[in-house]
């Protein structure tokens, strides 16, 4: 039954953003080339919209089926209908920089709600529970990744290359740890990308826009934490699976404000920008975060989900490498 709903979903999320594709067009919904771009053609933009309501329209059929608790579909339906809603506000006009970090902590806060906040974490063999401290990193913590999630999305595929990545390596830890139910979320979460991607794989026919980057961002944060509340170990794995975005962002904005830029405006000074003017391809530079996905991020996030390498050791050990090619390829330089 749910493989012939991913097979179904698959579909939808191919259509819808076909669909989608045309109503861009019709109503001339177009990210047109500046200074600060990354491509040279006037392209379609809010095709993310096919991965919100395929995943949210999977989310009861995961309930019903038992491999979702009640719980966990309030927190992501909510959280990811309003995150979405107002990215399509935004990608229709202009929503105020203020107005749309408001409405980000909204659906933060809404997530942490309903998945209970940051559970106790594994650090030098001890459980420490943070408390209300948690609780508000966690916050600041998926505010950010909804953030860098858009920041990120900048070239063809990047985005949607990380998002499938990131959900596959999560579904192989749950089974690899025995907890077979729980794969199918992210695996749904994977696919509803997939058929966006298809669209979206260099060259872009059209872009997901900030409906979808910044869904994207929140649902799989609230992944990592639905994880941590099953294994806290799975947490540093999470993080290690999506260190290619959270290294690149980070170290991009820390320079920015450094230098007393605004971070909320457009640029193009990210270290996968940076590598895309450098090889006068988006391909080569998509096809890389893919590469360092799957062969460095996942084994290591593996490595810690299965007890071999401590959590906090592991995201050290993954991010050190992200940042030398972060400062290889000038990431957060002035353009």
């Amino acid at each position: 039954m749910i493989g012939l709903c991913l097979a179904g979903a698959l579909l939808a999320s191919w259509g819808l953003t076909a669909w989608m594709r045309c109503y861009a067009l019709k109503r001339q919904l177009l990210d047109v080339p500046n200074a600060r771009s990354s491509h040279a053609v006037p392209t379609p933009r809010g095709g993310g919209m096919a991965i919100v309501l395929v995943f949210l329209a999977l989310l009861p059929v995961l309930m019903l089926e038992g491999f979702l608790p009640l719980s966990v579909m309030w927190a992501l339906c909510g959280g990811g209908a309003w995150i979405a809603l107002l990215g399509f506000l935004d990608d229709h006009g202009h929503v105020a920089a203020r107005w749309r970090l408001l409405g980000h902590f909204v659906a933060a806060g809404w997530v942490l709600v309903w998945l209970g906040g940051l559970p106790p974490l594994a650090l030098a063999g001890l459980s420490l529970d943070l408390g209300w401290l948690g609780h508000g990193l966690a916050l600041f913590g998926l505010v950010w990744l909804l953030n860098l999630y858009n920041f990120m999305d900048g070239i063809d595929g990047i985005a949607a290359v990380e998002a499938i990545c990131a959900c596959s390596g999560g579904a192989l830890l749950y089974l690899l740890l025995g907890q077979s139910a729980l794969l199918w979320l992210p695996l749904s979460l994977g696919v509803a990308v997939a058929g966006f991607l298809y669209w979206n794989f260099p060259p872009a026919r059209i872009f997901m826009g900030d409906a979808g980057s910044g869904f994207l961002g929140l649902m799989l944060g609230a992944l990592a934490l639905q994880a941590a509340w099953l294994d806290s170990e799975l947490l540093w794995a999470w993080l290690i699976l999506l260190g290619v975005f959270v290294v690149d962002a980070t170290w991009t904005v820390v320079h920015r404000l450094i230098r007393g830029e605004r971070v909320y405006e457009a640029h193009r000074s990210h270290a996968y920008q940076f590598a895309s003017r450098r090889f006068r391809r988006h391909l080569p530079v998509t096809l890389a975060v893919a590469v360092i996905n799957l062969l460095w991020l996942l084994p290591l996030a593996v490595a810690v989900a299965l007890g071999y390498v401590p959590g906090l050791a592991g995201l050290v050990l993954a991010y050190v490498p992200l940042g030398w090619l972060a400062w290889r390829f000038r990431a957060g330089a002035a353009e």
